[in-house]
């Protein structure tokens, strides 16, 4: 064989195995099942009339890093705006993000997971700063 046809079956050699890597790989095929699987929760709907909140300790330490109150909270479960693309699914159920912003003005995202008749405030982010939190 030639060699100057090595070049080029290596370069085929390195498409094929890069789609093959793309079409395989786990992570986007595992969030596309996700999605799948989330999708009958956004169609339903997210049910925002649940009045017994529960808070994590993870989403209690990052309320007091970025100075949220629970006043706050609330306001976001009543008029936050659910952003699909961050919805989760676990072995512990789903979990659904809500964003807007606060009475003083936080541009926040706070992640809601119903569990039973409750909800649970999974975490909250400031989605404008970064905070020095030591939560684990």
């Amino acid at each position: 064989m030639n060699k100057k046809y090595f070049p080029l079956l290596f370069l085929l050699a390195a498409l094929l195995l890069f789609f093959w890597v793309k079409k395989n790989q786990g992570s986007s095929t595992e969030r596309r099942k996700v999605r799948i699987e989330t999708d009958a929760f956004v169609t339903e709907g997210f049910d925002r009339s649940i009045t017994d909140i529960v808070y994590s300790k993870h989403a209690r330490c990052r309320m007091d890093c970025r100075q949220i109150d629970e006043s706050e909270v609330t306001q976001i479960l009543r008029e936050g705006i659910l952003n699909p693309d961050k919805i989760e699914s676990s072995s512990q159920g789903v979990s659904y993000p809500l964003e807007g912003r606060t009475h003083d003005g936080q541009r926040v995202r706070i992640v809601f997971a119903p569990k039973e008749k409750k909800l649970v405030v999974v975490t909250v982010i400031d989605l404008d700063r970064e905070y020095a939190c030591d939560c684990r």
